[in-house]
């Protein structure tokens, strides 16, 4: 398999991944179809202008795990992804009506921004498996 390379900033978000990765239908699915239990919470990278075609691109020829949504949500497709030094982790893509291109929301069974001591503003390099 290939991947693609993309990179970005870490930014702070409005605490919105959070609550949805606590909803216990979606920790079921990302547990069942992703193989872990998540952290509760999206690590949230602002992609570089450059590599915003890159990863629209890349999301078309990538398979994506689907999270299906219980009444009243919107669902959410997940791209197995490698942050950083290789470790292994889901870009999460909600499907929501303008949802912005230039964010990118990934999660892991671990606290990303404390295992890799990532801070706002920090640069992040990812790749997405295709």
């Amino acid at each position: 398999m290939k991947t693609i390379p993309l990179k970005g900033t870490v930014f702070s978000g409005k605490r919105e991944g959070s609550k949805f990765i606590e909803l216990l239908w979606v920790k079921k699915q990302i547990t069942g179809k992703l193989g872990f239990t998540p952290y509760a919470g999206t690590l949230n990278i602002r992609l570089a202008q450059e590599d915003r075609p890159k990863l629209k691109k890349a999301l078309k020829k990538a398979k994506p795990i689907k999270i299906v949504p219980a009444d009243g949500y919107y669902s959410g497709r997940c791209f197995k992804a490698f942050l950083m030094d290789n470790l292994e982790c889901f870009i999460v893509v909600p499907e929501v009506a303008d949802y912005p291109e230039d964010i990118v929301e990934i999660i892991a069974p671990a606290n990303l921004r404390e295992k890799l001591r990532l801070e706002d503003g920090g640069a992040v390099v990812f790749k997405v498996l295709i």
